[in-house]
């Protein structure tokens, strides 16, 4: 990226006609080689999955997922899979992102089908949603929950997750005797800090999940794999397999901002107001509060918001610490328009 602009700015090109840009070529393959790499996993237990007589569901939301995860069902010895949503089209039938509220429909299917799973992606395939086999969501926060469980069960090491995940991953990897470590918001924010700790598992709180012994990218494909070997081994279902895991609620909320508002100011201004709390500015302000409960304020970069997350084990506990941020939020935009 660095190369790209110092070329632009050094203005070192040429312009040329579209008839020499260059050439491309086009090679088939590469999904088998992807799934092929996904069952040489060592904690890929395909004899386990087979052993179950699984039948899933799949909504691909006619893209890639479509294409690419029935045949890597079929290869890990899934007995039926039965797929809605499943041309390779690019017409979503519902909003892409795999969260509860655009996958009533897809859960009715599960329920109807008599599956044991219900698998959601989005269409670059890289965030996983899991339906359990009553229709509940296992919850895209607890996906990475659920494979790190399996992983450090298998292979001890370090996880990451970013700061806006749920707290769960912490005290699950402290549990199993192993370190966590936050990083700021972002893909490539999380790998880096997986990297520099050595981490065995990592992702975000979206459903990414990042498999270092696969590649350094968010790979549903690469979850699903690990999450059914983990299920298998289990030998619970879906949703006793998500019982077994602590049931936080995670709020989120934003606020927008006036266009020439100080962002700087105005968490320095925060993190006066509770200064005796435990406070990191690794990306933007994040507050622990008393019983694990947590906020995290951070400057969007793609809109003019500030995107505020708070976590406890009571919903109206983090509905209240957002309320009381965007409060605190409001009377510095008020003080600054004195």
């Amino acid at each position: 990226g660095e190369g790209i602009l110092k070329t632009v700015q050094d203005r070192s090109f040429n312009f040329v006609d579209v008839e020499r840009l260059g050439s491309y070529e086009k090679k088939d393959g590469y999904l088998d080689y992807h799934i092929q790499k996904i069952l040489e996993m060592d904690l890929v237990d395909v004899d386990a999955i087979k052993s179950k007589n699984y039948r899933i569901l799949v909504d691909g939301i006619n893209s890639v997922g479509s294409i690419s995860i029935p045949p890597l069902l079929e290869a890990l010895g899934v007995s039926e899979v039965i797929t809605v949503n499943g041309e390779a089209n690019g017409r979503f039938n519902h909003n892409p992102e795999p969260l509860p509220k655009h996958l009533a429909t897809t859960a009715n299917e599960v329920v109807r089908n008599d599956c044991d799973l219900g698998i959601v992606v989005d269409p670059d395939v890289d965030r996983l949603a899991l339906i359990c086999q009553d229709g509940s969501m296992f919850g895209e926060e607890y996906t990475l929950v659920a494979i790190a469980d399996y992983v450090l069960s298998q292979k001890k090491g370090p996880t990451v997750s970013n700061m806006s995940s749920t707290k769960a991953l912490q005290e699950l990897t402290e549990k199993a005797g192993c370190q966590y470590a936050a990083s700021a918001v972002g893909e490539v924010n999380v790998v880096l800090k997986m990297k520099e700790t050595g981490a065995v598992i990592g992702g975000e709180g979206n459903g990414g999940i990042i498999v270092p012994d696969l590649h350094y990218g968010r790979d549903a494909l690469a979850g699903i794999a690990l999450f059914l070997s983990h299920m298998a081994k289990s030998g619970k279902s879906c949703s006793l397999l998500r019982a077994q895991y602590p049931d936080y609620t995670l709020s989120k909320n934003k606020i927008e901002l006036p266009e020439d508002l100080d962002t700087k100011a105005l968490f320095t201004y925060i993190q006066d107001k509770y200064n005796d709390r435990p406070i990191s500015t690794v990306d933007g302000v994040y507050i622990e509060f008393d019983h694990g409960d947590w906020v995290h304020l951070r400057e969007s970069n793609t809109e003019p918001i500030i995107r505020i997350y708070a976590e406890s084990n009571a919903q109206n506990t983090a509905e209240a610490m957002i309320r009381q941020i965007k409060d605190d939020i409001g009377s510095f935009i008020r003080k600054q328009m004195i």
